[in-house]
């Protein structure tokens, strides 16, 4: 963990480079950079047209990508091959999106493991990360266009509240789409920095970043002193934005047409026309009191006054939220020195005056809602290409740090450019039924694989409690404190047990040997997450064998014959798809077991549970 100047972690040809700033967003996304003349951030876009790319992926029946503007019209004619919201599932096991499972058109796989939710289009299986990926490359792309200059190199946002793994996820985004992703800055800050506040080492101010955009809302109070940002609270509703303002809307309406809301489901074309004219009257009546429209034959109206009766409820949910953050943080309203405005919705003057009131001081919104994000972090990213002296860029982590898990995987506790001081912790478990040790490997490196990545240290967690496979918890953490040293941590949580080991600071790394460790990880990136993505695939089928082998065992006299047969039959086919090199191949082996063995295992299940329940009363 040597201390390393800057110029090496951004790259040594950083002064010719640009560094873009990304605001990957659920609804739209887009990128900016510091003109180089101006020495202002701009949003990109060609001549004038919008700097919005709608965080849309169409797949065709080929595999083909469409992203952005040119993929919505496909969330109407083919919903099941046309993915919105990704950045939602971002980080995310299936039990984390079980209850709001319907609200996506598209199939996300039930699995009944933990692991990280999949999306299928087609015959093909993506991971939240490649679809990001898919958004990511249409940005840098577009960038190259307008910039005529390649661009690999950007600083990402992501909510206040995104934990390691959903940062980790949009790390591999990046990745994948060819990014050498230096800073995953949080939207809060970028914001904040696109308001110039943090700019200056003596400033010091609290916060309040209020971001409604199309599909979410989210509250941050956030702390500034000495140029560094603190989190000091985070709320919000991550199924509440300005797409609820338009139903609001339609709703309204439907009921004036005396149309029955079931048209929607039926009829998509209607659904969506409808939406587009709701989302014209939500913009109109920001600076006129009546919208008038005929739609289908039905001469449509809304006044401004009924229009904020119907969208109070929504405000007023906002508001809950921020008074839930405040007090979350410990503060009052009038510790809150500056409230900036994030995201489309909050153009909708009834926003801006509930929440200019709620704080008892005027909003700041004359910064762009909708580019703020992404303005904030191409400052980001000229502070990092050392173009801003002003600014205070603690020591970080040259090359990631993490363990290996199942298959030689790097499992990153510490991304590469992270700050020091630093600390991550994340849970693990057992493999084996009985497990009694455990062996925390420790590399860096930006390689997929641990095999291409350097080996720092190595210890055994031991002595773990006989328990079933998944049931012990062993957390492992990592803690880099101001010197560059490094202290790994296991500690069984269920027991007690734990154990650590220092690692030195790594000194002997030349910089020729670290530019050749970064650009290896950038130019292998793509097969690189092909074989992870492989590698996770064969884990999950095996894993699901031995568990399905193991509940056959146990349950022999409960299972017809036909059911044993198909079972059988199925495990056989996985098996063999294991010794392929073909991962959407094995998820749909995989799917093919689950969907046989569910229906018995739930009717077992259900059996057991009356069984021990007779004769108790609830």
């Amino acid at each position: 963990m040597a201390k390393i100047a800057i110029n090496i972690a951004t790259g040594s040809l950083q002064k010719e480079e640009i560094i873009v700033g990304i605001d990957l967003g659920t609804t739209n996304s887009l990128v900016a950079i510091i003109h180089p003349d101006t020495r202002q951030p701009i949003a990109l876009k060609e001549h004038n047209s919008s700097s919005l790319v709608p965080s849309v992926i169409h797949f065709d029946e080929y595999g083909n990508v469409t992203v952005g503007e040119a993929a919505k019209s496909f969330l109407v004619t083919q919903p099941q091959n046309t993915i919105f919201s990704a950045k939602r599932l971002m980080g995310k096991s299936y039990n984390d999106i079980k209850d709001n499972a319907s609200f996506f058109s598209y199939k996300v796989i039930d699995d009944s493991n933990q692991t990280m939710v999949k999306v299928q289009a087609g015959n093909k299986f993506y991971t939240p990360a490649e679809l990001s990926s898919f958004i990511l490359k249409e940005l840098k792309q577009r960038a190259e266009h307008i910039l005529k200059t390649p661009v690999n190199k950007a600083v990402i946002t992501v909510p206040a509240y995104f934990n390691d793994a959903q940062r980790q996820a949009t790390r591999d985004a990046g990745k994948l789409a060819g990014l050498d992703v230096l800073r995953i800055v949080n939207e809060p800050t970028a914001a904040s920095l696109a308001y110039g506040l943090g700019l200056h080492k003596e400033e010091e101010k609290t916060i309040a970043v209020y971001d409604l955009g199309g599909g979410t809302f989210d509250i941050s109070i956030l702390k500034i002193s000495n140029g560094i940002f603190e989190v000091l609270s985070t709320n919000g509703d991550t199924y509440l934005g300005g797409d609820d303002i338009d139903n609001s809307i339609v709703k309204y309406w439907l009921q004036q047409a005396g149309i029955n809301e079931d048209e929607l489901k039926v009829n998509k074309e209607f659904a969506q026309g409808i939406r587009l004219q709701a989302e014209a009257a939500k913009i109109y009546l920001s600076s006129n009191d009546i919208f008038e429209t005929t739609f289908n034959g039905d001469a449509l109206s809304i006044t401004k006054k009924i229009f904020e009766g119907l969208i109070q409820p929504l405000v007023d949910k906002t508001i809950v939220c921020s008074s839930n953050a405040l007090k979350d943080a410990g503060l009052t309203k009038t510790a809150i020195d500056v409230v900036v405005m994030v995201g489309g919705s909050t153009r909708v003057p009834l926003v801006k005056e509930s929440i200019s009131n709620f704080f008892g001081k005027a909003v700041n919104d004359t910064v762009n809602p909708d580019e703020v994000v992404a303005l904030g972090a191409a400052i980001q990213a000229d502070i990092l290409a050392g173009n801003n002296k002003d600014v205070l860029l603690l020591d970080i982590t040259p090359l990631s740090l993490g363990i290996e898990t199942m298959g030689g995987l790097m499992d990153v506790m510490i991304a590469r450019n992270s700050k020091i001081p630093n600390k991550a912790s994340r849970q693990y478990t057992t493999q084996k039924d009985g497990q009694s040790g455990m062996k925390i490997s420790v590399y860096q490196g930006e390689r997929d694989m641990v095999n291409d990545n350097r080996k720092l240290a190595e210890f055994n967690l031991s002595n773990i409690p006989a328990m079933p496979a998944g049931m012990a918890k062993v957390e492992v953490s990592f803690l880099i404190n101001a010197d560059g040293i490094l202290v790994v941590k296991a500690k069984e949580l269920r027991s007690g047990i734990e154990q650590s080991i220092e690692v030195k600071a790594q000194q002997d790394l030349t910089d020729a040997e670290l530019e050749k460790m970064l650009l290896d990880s950038i130019t292998h990136a793509k097969e690189d997450i092909a074989t992870r993505a492989l590698v996770e695939a064969r884990t999950e089928g095996e894993q699901l064998l031995e568990t399905t082998e193991k509940f056959i065992q146990k349950n022999t006299t409960h299972l017809s014959k036909e059911e044993f047969m198909q079972t059988a039959a199925a495990m056989q086919a996985l098996q063999l798809s294991l010794t392929m090199n073909d991962k959407d191949l094995i998820h749909t082996k995989v799917e093919e077991l689950n969907n046989i063995s569910r229906p018995y295992a739930e009717r077992i299940m259900d059996a057991a549970i009356s069984y021990a329940m007779r004769g108790k009363t609830i």
